[in-house]
């Protein structure tokens, strides 16, 4: 194994977009009423966590695109956010329809790769250093995981179809597929007129952009490995987040 004097370079990328424009519904039908972000994981924000993998991967600019009850999250968040990270917030008007529109909501605001990440995913940051070490800048890059058998909720999860390193098909509900999606990328500015080509009736999903550019040959699966991940959707996935963490903490503390 290489030790870290070894490992090449991270790439110049020092901006990330994060989504957090959703209601979370799931969490609210079963009596959570703090937004998603804001709920807390082991006595910490959920966002807190993907701050702190964000400043990790050496991000310096976010642009944080809200939606639902947005004035009263960014007001929650303010105090969240570190004096050196710079965190503008993008409103969109359209938070109701899919992230696809979310994301085409900073298209003006990123000119250069910058890394994608949703305000309830959690990764170990190992992941992060891992994408961007084998990053294409020029290409989407996504972070995947092969361990189906560790997937907390397969039917809910992203599947795609992999053919030597790159994804051939992505979709919920795909019949043959080899990893899952952890909602982790590296992404070109090109993505953005992908998602305006994937656009029916003003609606497209972040999936609907990644299967087209799949398409073209332009994205790159990038094995998580033995690394975690969580989304954190229902109250069922948030347990299982703060299991994932502490097993997490336990392991750091014993090595």
């Amino acid at each position: 194994m290489r030790n870290d004097s070894e490992l090449s370079p991270l790439p110049p990328i020092s901006e990330a977009v994060v989504l957090m424009a959703g209601s979370g519904s799931r969490l609210r039908a079963n009596g959570f009423t703090l937004a998603k972000p804001l709920i807390p994981i082991l006595g910490q924000p959920l966002i807190s966590y993907t701050i702190d993998s964000l400043i990790h991967a050496g991000i310096k600019t976010v642009y944080a695109v809200v939606g639902f009850e947005a004035e009263s999250l960014v007001e929650q968040l303010q105090p969240l956010i570190p004096r050196d990270l710079a965190v503008h917030f993008i409103k969109n008007p359209d938070w109701q329809k899919q992230n696809g529109v979310s994301l085409l909501a900073a298209a003006d605001r990123v000119a250069s790769p910058f890394l994608l990440t949703m305000s309830d995913h959690l990764f170990d940051h190992f992941i992060f250093d891992l994408l961007l070490r084998n990053s294409v800048l020029d290409q989407l890059s996504v972070a995947i995981d092969r361990k189906l058998d560790s997937i907390f909720d397969l039917d809910d999860a992203m599947k795609v179809h992999t053919r030597e390193g790159r994804i051939v098909a992505i979709g919920k509900n795909l019949r043959e597929y080899d990893a899952i999606d952890t909602g982790l990328f590296i992404s070109p500015p090109e993505i953005f007129a992908y998602l305006e080509r994937a656009k029916q009736h003003g609606d497209c999903s972040l999936a609907d952009g990644v299967r087209l550019m799949a398409t073209a040959g332009k994205v790159r699966a990038i094995d998580i490995g033995e690394a975690w991940w969580q989304d954190v959707d229902t109250p069922q996935m948030l347990k299982h987040a703060e299991k994932m963490i502490d097993q997490s903490k336990t392991q750091v503390s014993v090595k």
